[in-house]
């Protein structure tokens, strides 16, 4: 009767136990990977009432319970080692797998095994691009105090170096940027900085950062350097204000000034040239002129020899009819008769004023001229008849 309890009551308990393993498995399945630390105490509670129960029923010897007792162990230990060794590396990652303190090997994105207690695991992001801000007042070359923020853009490229090369890679990338920022601020002038060296500043910063890390061998590659803000201290912000209207009413002016050459400078060559196209015609036009009066006087030069008085007559004839044509005077050399002298000069220049009015004020000018200049004429004609 007792022997029939106890199996109904070891048939329940295992039954239990097996429904208690599927019930820990489904429940394993459902919300991940299993609980080493837990199936470990399950495994060894279940060890033990099932060694409990035995001794109740039969009472076997020392050497043989303690026997029966480190084979279980000996048979689980080894399974759960080796089920421990699993992990997975996620996407955009790199395991960096050490033995015994030193480095073996890198192990790529997935799942992977490894010797417990024996390998260590840390992985690594190489995919994802970290951030890092420089700020902080800085001494420029004019002895002037800036403001300055820059961020660096930066990825790890070699994860081996990243971890063992130095002791922490970020904190010396910070102290690199720092140094290079300082280093190119302090050899540019304020308003290089503020204005229109912004270019160069960050391409000569993000130079000295990639020289500087160099010979360290961090692991990390500068991807982009950020030159956000850079403005003087508050304390002085009014005066560099006024400064730098001051800077943009002269580039204003520059400009003005360069328009207005742009524009007077081709018009006053273009007058240059003009003059120096007139000289040359005027000299061209002179010496054709002596060259003919020359050759007129060398053809003129025989008939002198021959006829000198008749050639001289002839020549002062010809010189004063060409002095007397561009003269409006006339002169005589009558004695005892006295003649009218008609103002020409007088009409040539009511002639040159008329053209500058309307036609009909230069028509009723004529009219009014012609008319007076004959009523004198007649008049003064009249007086010496008589």
């Amino acid at each position: 009767m007792m022997w029939k309890q106890a199996g109904s009551q070891e048939t329940r308990c295992s039954a239990l136990a097996q429904n208690s393993g599927a019930d820990s498995q489904q429940a394993s399945l459902q919300h991940g990977p299993p609980d080493l630390e837990k199936l470990f105490r399950q495994a060894i509670a279940k060890w033990f009432t099932l060694s409990g129960r035995r001794r109740q029923g039969s009472s076997p010897s020392p050497s043989t319970s303690s026997f029966s007792t480190l084979i279980p162990v000996a048979l689980l230990l080894p399974g759960l080692w080796a089920v421990s060794g699993f992990y997975t590396i996620g996407e955009g990652e790199r395991g960096v797998i050490t033995r015994l303190g030193k480095y073996s090997h890198l192990v790529d994105p997935g799942l992977n095994w490894r010797p417990a207690l024996i390998d260590r695991v840390t992985a690594v992001n190489v995919a994802s691009v970290k951030e890092l801000a420089a700020t902080g007042s800085m001494l420029t070359a004019d002895e002037n105090v800036v403001r300055v923020e820059m961020n660096v853009q930066y990825r790890v490229v070699d994860p081996v170096r990243y971890l063992y090369s130095v002791v922490n890679a970020e904190d010396s990338l910070r102290q690199a940027t720092d140094s290079a920022l300082r280093g190119v601020i302090g050899r540019s002038t304020m308003d290089r900085v503020l204005t229109e060296g912004r270019t160069i500043v960050r391409s000569e910063t993000q130079r000295e950062i990639e020289q500087t890390m160099l010979p360290y061998q961090m692991g990390l590659a500068v991807l982009d350097v950020n030159f956000q803000a850079a403005r003087p201290p508050e304390e002085v912000k009014a005066a560099f204000d006024d400064a730098i209207a001051a800077r943009e009413n002269r580039e204003q002016y520059v400009r003005e000034a360069e328009a207005y050459a742009n524009e007077v400078q081709p018009r006053a060559n273009g007058q240059a040239q003009r003059i120096l196209e007139d000289a040359r015609a005027y000299k061209a036009r002179t010496v054709l002129e002596a060259e003919g009066e020359s050759e007129r006087f060398n053809k003129i030069l025989p008939e002198y020899h021959a006829a000198p008085k008749v050639t001289k007559q002839r020549l002062y004839l010809e010189t004063m009819e060409k002095i007397l044509a561009q003269t409006p005077k006339v002169l005589t050399g009558q004695q005892g008769n006295t003649l009218s002298l008609l103002p020409l000069e007088q009409l040539l220049k009511w002639q040159d004023s008329a053209q500058t009015t309307s036609q009909n004020q230069v028509k009723r000018l004529k009219t009014d001229s012609a008319e007076s200049i004959l009523r004198n004429y007649s008049r003064q004609g009249g007086r010496d008849n008589e």
